[in-house]
Order: structure tokens, then sequence, then C-alpha cells
């Protein structure tokens, strides 16, 4: 596998990784509510769930979609506008924060590691993602060398935009103080 095609894959998957969701918002809300090593353990968890969907990708899900044909481009298309439609509804819609409530019970890290695998695996963005991206990539033949690539690449890529997530709670704290010093 080529540079420039592990480079437009890294594009392709920082669009997709930094793109508004569920997991993205739960690092969030969990590093503002439960601290950064709460948001850490639910954010490694979300890129094991994403380094399975590799595995099974090397384990068939490529051959399969190859064997496919029509119905491959046509799923490819049906993925593609339905993150498009997805990315513009939860861009335009209006916002609704939630009621605070206080916290009763703090989980331990690993159960919040797992809480990430979990949800992670159940996020319909992710097959999607990798029946309609992967093969174009890779080909129907996805070798361990080209596996070990693309994981290094989400890896490095989930490290930017984890890290950005677990950053922000403490950017907007320092404005907020800021705003606050500057009012006084």
């Amino acid at each position: 596998m080529d540079f420039s095609t592990l480079l437009a894959f890294a594009a392709a998957f920082f669009v997709f990784a930094a793109s508004p969701g569920p997991d993205n918002m739960t690092i969030v809300a969990r590093t503002m509510s439960h601290g950064a090593a709460s948001g850490i353990a639910y954010g490694a968890g979300t890129v094991a769930g994403i380094l399975i969907f590799l595995t099974l990708a090397a384990f068939g899900l490529s051959i399969v979609a190859a064997e496919m044909g029509v119905v491959m481009t046509i799923l490819r298309y049906a993925g593609a506008a339905y993150l498009i439609w997805m990315g513009i509804r939860l861009w335009t819609v209006e916002p609704v924060v939630p009621a605070l409530q206080p916290v009763s019970e703090r989980r331990g890290l690993l159960a919040i590691f797992a809480t990430g695998i979990a949800l992670n695996l159940g996020n319909p963005k992710m097959p999607l993602f990798y029946i309609a991206l992967l093969p174009n990539v890779v080909g129907a033949a996805l070798t361990p060398g080209h596996v070990t690539s693309l994981a290094t690449v989400i890896l490095a890529v989930e490290a930017v935009v984890i890290g950005g997530h677990l950053c922000w709670p403490a950017v907007r704290a320092r404005c907020s103080t800021r705003r606050s010093l500057c009012a006084a």
C-alpha cells in the first residue's frame, strides 16, 4: 500500500472520526463530569472497537464486499449518502442540553473502557464506513501489512481526535474564567 493511499485513508478516517456522534460527545461528557482518566478510558474503548472492525475486515469483510458487485456499489453510495445526511442533520439540529444531575456512582476505568467498546460495536456508522471505504483503499486482499498500516493510521488519527476532545473541556473552562475575569 503506497503512501498516497494511506494519506487518503487518513484524511477520510479523520473526517469520519471527528464528525459529531455519540462516541465523541460521550468522551467530552465523561471528561467534563468524571475527569480526564474517564474520558481516556472511554476513548480507548472506542478505538478498541474500531480495531475490532478492522480485524473483521481483515478476516473476510473485504472479500464479501468484493463479491457483492452491484449491490456493493449501491451500499457504498447509500452509506455515503447516509453519513452526509447524518452530518448535516447533526450540524443543523437545535442542540438540547440535558439537565445536570448529580453523579451517584463512579464506575471503574475498565468498565468505562468496556462500555466504549460495546457502544462503538453497536454504532451503525462503523460497518458502513468499513464496507464503503475499505475495499476501495485495499481491494479485496487485505494483507497483514495492510492491517498494520491501517491500524497505525487509525491510532494516529484517533490520538488527535480524542486528544482534542479531552482538551476541549479545559479550553472551555479557561475561556469561561477569562470572560468572568474580564467582566469583573
